[in-house]
């Protein structure tokens, strides 16, 4: 048996020299792009128990996530890195929407203003942080930048309007439904001016010559990055949804459920992506992933949230003191710590540093008194992508 495994670990350290260990891995994860649809088709044809649910979506969303970073990769050589992370966002986020307003119908408001809020600190402290960590050192678009911590320091502040007056009373109540919907129209005026002028200036200083363009075309890539953020939707709600029955068990409250674990879960698009381009050496636009998706829930998904809940069940911007101190705390320190446009691992490190610090306030702070909801395993997974 030692001599059939000596022989067999020869043989793999004889095949990684012949074509490389990044070629190696790129055709294991490759192959394990299988396993999202085996893990689709087992969840809704056979009765697995969830445990075995959970390990199967949770190693399908590896190789998901390294496809998107790839997808997004390519499109960036045709677009520049500014336009390439705002489609890695718009991606990774767009069905956090649906999923969104489907727990919005089923009355759980507190979960879905945590994991929202969970999605913007998670993507300035944890998916920055590891990319800065698998990067090497480089330089970072400033200006794109601050445009982004810019939206989001405006966001807190609007949602501040509805959050101070929900801290006393029912969060739900018709004032602050009514304060939610004026903050919500307003950012979303902020993001689509941001947006045009963003894309302009990317478009002026990015043109794509023919010789950068070695990889997929743009509309291949663009096709890629579209099913395969499908796909992880559809794998990560499996997750989510088998992950309910741990927490329960641990005695996790459902707001660190909604704000931890679920924003992280529904974060492996953006966080996968980002680490994979850093780790290939574009430190910018892994940046640009990052802090784009966290603008583009803080402007467009929080408030596009909100006007779309009318139709179902107003949602209010009741948010708590915890979390806005969540999303201040996060804003500074990454502000802070990219003040210069400078990408290095001890900056990743900081990130993380603070991210832990949050996830901890977060444990700490429980469930909002009188909160008597409970999280089903079948909304916790419409819940993936917060």
């Amino acid at each position: 048996m030692r001599a059939r495994s000596g022989v067999d670990g020869q043989v793999l350290a004889r095949l990684v020299a012949r074509v490389g260990l990044s070629l190696v891995v790129r055709r294991i994860l490759f192959a394990g792009l299988l396993i999202g649809p085996l893990t689709i088709a087992l969840h809704y044809l056979a009765d697995l128990d969830e445990t075995v649910e959970f390990v199967l979506a949770a190693t399908a969303l590896i190789p998901l996530a390294w496809l998107i970073g790839e997808a997004t990769e390519h499109a960036a050589e045709h677009t520049g890195p500014g336009i390439g992370g705002f489609l890695n966002a718009t991606f990774g986020n767009a069905p956090e929407l649906i999923i969104a307003l489907i727990a919005v119908h089923e009355g759980l408001t507190e979960v879905v203003r945590g994991s929202l809020t969970g999605s913007v600190v998670g993507n300035l402290l944890l998916v920055l942080g590891f990319s800065l960590l698998a990067g090497p050192r480089g330089d970072i678009d400033r200006w794109s930048s601050f445009m982004s911590f810019g939206a989001i320091a405006l966001a807190i502040l609007l949602f501040l309007i509805p959050a101070i007056p929900s801290w006393e009373g029912d969060p739900d109540r018709d004032l602050i439904v009514n304060l939610s919907v004026p903050v919500s129209i307003a950012l979303l005026l902020v993001y689509v001016v941001g947006t045009f002028y963003s894309l302009r200036r990317h478009r002026q200083m990015h043109i794509a010559s023919d010789e950068e363009i070695t990889g997929w075309s743009l509309r291949g890539a663009l096709g890629v990055l579209a099913a395969a953020t499908v796909v992880t939707a559809l794998v990560a709600e499996i997750l989510v949804g088998s992950l309910e029955v741990f927490s329960e068990e641990v005695g996790l409250s459902e707001f660190f459920v909604a704000a931890v674990i679920v924003a992280i879960v529904g974060n492996a698009a953006e966080h996968g992506g980002a680490v994979v381009v850093a780790y290939r050496g574009k430190v910018k636009l892994a940046a640009e992933i990052a802090l784009a998706s966290a603008a583009q829930v803080a402007v467009f998904l929080i408030p596009a949230v909100v006007l779309l809940s009318w139709l179902i069940d107003p949602l209010a911007l009741g948010f708590r003191e915890v979390e806005i101190a969540a999303l201040t705390f996060g804003l500074v320190v990454t502000t802070i710590t990219l003040w210069g446009g400078r990408a290095s691992k001890a900056r990743g490190v900081v990130l993380l540093v603070a991210y832990a610090l949050v996830a901890v306030a977060f444990y700490a702070a429980g469930d909002r008194d009188g909160s008597d909801e409970a999280l089903s395993p079948n909304v916790a997974g419409a819940l993936v992508s917060g």
